[in-house]
């Protein structure tokens, strides 16, 4: 059995710096996504697409261990945020937030792997997201990013610094094409507020 450590291989990816902000290129990576809008913290669709991606990554890790004898850790939940009209985004009004919650998965995983693991789900639970799960490569390249150690609510003046980073070395992005970037290394459930670790990436424009 072959025991693979994905976020340690990835710790520039996963586990940056939490004291100075820095440039990363993020490579092309595959992910099951589940895109859907509406505040986070009251939409039911936004609970239904965690549960269904978190079911279908670990039946993808038990079927791969299985079968190919690898062993991999499920990969933490990530999320693209964004507003069509973004000088409308904020946290005052979440309603209107766009959002693409996602887990990455290791090339041992294939679309067609995913296709047979949407079935084998179905058959032992109901959930309403699962038909909206897609398999996508995603490849955001050059990008600003930080450990961010606190509340998701509190975030705001860490981003602005992630912002003003950027624009201090000449780059710019437009939240539509380049998105705000979060990835969650912390469980709410189980971890306080100020005690919770989001990696913050912002992916700019290239020239």
């Amino acid at each position: 059995m072959q025991k693979v450590d994905l976020k340690k291989e990835m710790k520039h990816l996963y586990n940056p710096s939490g004291k100075e902000v820095d440039f990363v290129d993020v490579p092309p990576m595959n992910f099951v996504m589940i895109d859907g809008s509406g505040d986070p913290n009251t939409a039911p669709a936004y609970q239904e697409a965690i549960e269904a991606l978190y079911a279908i990554s670990y039946t993808l890790k038990f079927t791969v261990k299985k079968e190919q004898e690898i062993d991999y850790g499920v990969m933490p939940l990530e999320g693209l945020w964004w507003a069509d009209n973004m000088s409308l985004f904020s946290t005052a009004n979440k309603s209107i937030w766009k959002w693409t919650a996602m887990i990455m998965q290791p090339e041992y995983v294939t679309r067609a792997l995913l296709e047979s693991t949407l079935q084998q789900v179905s058959k032992k639970k109901k959930l309403p997201a699962l038909a909206l799960a897609r398999f996508q490569s995603f490849h955001e390249g050059k990008s600003a990013q930080i450990m961010y150690v606190g509340a998701y609510s509190a975030e705001g003046p860490t981003i602005e610094r992630i912002h003003e980073y950027i624009k201090s070395h000449g780059y710019s992005f437009d939240g539509l094409k380049q998105k705000h970037h979060e990835i969650y290394l912390g469980d709410p459930r189980k971890a306080a507020p100020d005690k919770l670790k989001t990696v913050i990436r912002q992916p700019v424009q290239v020239k």
